[in-house]
This record gives structure tokens, sequence and C-alpha cells, in this order.
């Protein structure tokens, strides 16, 4: 029992650094290649927090382990929702920009429903894998003509000039340098994944749940980490538009590219996922809505309602698995 559980926490440990490596890697050699911040922080970075999702998804669909894929999207979408924003308003509360009431909530609020509607026959065929897939590449397209057209599109934050300042400064000799970091970052995702899986399906079979509970909880939270650590940083530094703009990016990365892509390997069986874990993915995103048309803000009181909420679910899958 407690080497599969260390097995899970090596994995996460490899995913984080993986993520890491990749973006880091990544970023640098896009930008020795003369492409523009703005593309590499809607593009590299943005796909790059969504890897441990994507690579444990992917491994756990390819195991036959459908259940803990499904789970770990939707548990990661929650977890995004209720604990990363919630404890970043109940450590400050978040100005919310009209920008992603106009843009990006709309297009969450679309993308859960869809998800929902392709689980109701218990799965995700390739052809609605595909669809999901289509999403984002059309996401992503959309973002950039949008962030194009607006001249106070900031990306340093993702990107900040003091690091392309010296990437630019050091030249072109250390693409090598880039492509290996590119290569032990996916490699560290890969072997991360794999032990989290492993790990993960011995824990689930040890106490008696499914698999789809281990990823609803454990590795929807271990995966989620990196957004929860950007979001207490960003907090303390009263950043509340980067703390939104990951949360809400980062469920839409989930729905559409780590579903599909997942699903493309493979059909996705959400064995052990319930209605009602549905719902209450389906049910954080709309009441998000009018918290964030509230004032234009999240304050504490509802961070903390969040939180509370998020704490609820979690008692509630344990103690009924």
């Amino acid at each position: 029992m407690l080497l599969d559980i260390s097995w899970i926490f090596l994995g996460l440990f490899l995913l984080y650094y993986g993520a890491e490596w990749l973006v880091k890697g990544s970023s640098e050699l896009a930008i020795r290649l003369g492409i523009s911040p703005l593309v590499i922080g809607l593009t590299v970075v943005a796909f790059g927090t969504s890897a441990p999702e994507l690579v444990v998804s992917i491994k756990a669909n390819w195991s036959g382990q459908g259940g803990m894929a499904i789970g770990n999207v939707v548990g990661s979408n929650i977890c995004n929702i209720c604990l990363v924003l919630g404890i970043g308003a109940a450590i400050f509360p978040l100005a919310i920009h009209r920008q992603l009431i106009r843009r990006e909530m709309p297009i969450l609020l679309v993308a859960t429903i869809v998800f929902s509607l392709m689980l109701g026959d218990g799965g995700i065929e390739r052809w609605e894998a595909a669809i999901l897939a289509v999403g984002i590449i059309f996401y992503v397209i959309f973002s950039l003509i949008e962030a194009r057209s607006e001249p106070d599109t900031d990306c340093s934050e993702e990107v900040p000039p003091k690091m392309i300042e010296e990437v630019r400064e050091r030249g072109t000799g250390r693409i090598f340098y880039d492509l290996l970091l590119i290569i032990l970052g996916a490699a560290l995702l890969v072997v991360g994944a794999d032990r989290m899986v492993y790990g993960g399906e011995h824990v689930a079979r040890a106490f008696g749940v499914s698999e789809a509970v281990i990823g609803l909880t454990l590795f929807a939270f271990g995966t989620s980490l990196p957004e929860l650590a950007t979001s207490v940083v960003a907090a303390m530094k009263k950043q509340g538009d980067i703390i939104v703009g990951n949360a809400v990016g980062s469920c839409i990365f989930n729905l559409l590219a780590v579903v599909g892509i997942a699903g493309l390997v493979a059909p996705l069986k959400a064995d052990g996922v319930t209605v009602i874990h549905i719902g209450v993915m389906l049910g954080t995103a709309i009441i998000l809505m009018p918290m964030m048309w509230h004032r234009m803000k999240l304050d504490r009181w509802e961070g903390l309602l969040l939180f509370v909420g998020y704490l609820g679910f979690v008692g509630w899958l344990v103690s009924t698995s």
C-alpha cells in the first residue's frame, strides 16, 4: 500500500517538473525562432499547464481505465473553479474583466454542456472526441485573432519581457539545450503519468473504491497543483486577472484538448463517473457566471463559499465510496 501511494507522489513530482521543463524549453525555442510572446502565451504555455491532465488521461485511457481519465478531467475542472478560484478570492478579492464574461465564460459553459451531453451514453466515442479536438483548435485561433485586435493585450505573466531579452541575448546557440529540455520534460510527463495511474489503480483496489473516485479526487487535485500554486502567488501580488484567466482557460483546455486527444487515442468509457459528478461540474460552471457578473468581482465570501463547497464535495465522495 505504502509503495503504491509512493508511486502516486513520485508521479506527481515527475509531472510537475516535466511540465515546467516542457514549457520552459518550448517557450525559449519559440522565442529564438522569432515567434511572438502573444502566440507563445496562448499556445505553448496554455497547453503546457494542461499537460499533466493530458498525459494522465491518455495513459489511464490507454490502460483501460476510462473512468479514471474522465474523473481526472471532471475533478480538475471542479478543483479549478472551487479550489483555485476559491482560495485566490479568499486571499484577495478578484477583479473580473468584461472580456472574460463576454468570451471565455460562454465558451466554458458551452464546452461543459456539450461534454456533459456526450457522456449521456456512458462515454466519449472517437467522433465525439474529434469534435472536441477541433473545438480547441478553433478556440486557440479565435483567441489569437481576438488578442491581436486588442492593443492592450499583455502576456508578460506568461512570457516575461526579461525572459525574452535574456533568451535573445544568448542567441541561437542554445537551441540544442531547449530541445533537450523539451524531450526530458515530455519523458518525465510520460513516466510520471505511468506511475500515477499504476499507483492509483492499486490504491483504488486496496480501498475498494472505483478508479473514477481516484481520478475525481487525488489525481484532480494533484494535476491542478500548478494552477493552485499560481493562484496563491498571484493573489498575494493582487493579480486577480491572472488567477481567473488561468483557471477558466485550464477548464476549457481540459474539456476540449485533454478529452479530445485522449478520446482520439481510444474511446473513453466513463466507468464510475455518475450523473451527480457531471452535475457538480456543470453546476459550478453555471454558478460561477452570476458570481463573476455581480459587481464584476469575486469577493472573499464567495471564494470561501467555493472552497467550502469543494471540501463538501470531496468529503461526500470519500464517505460514499
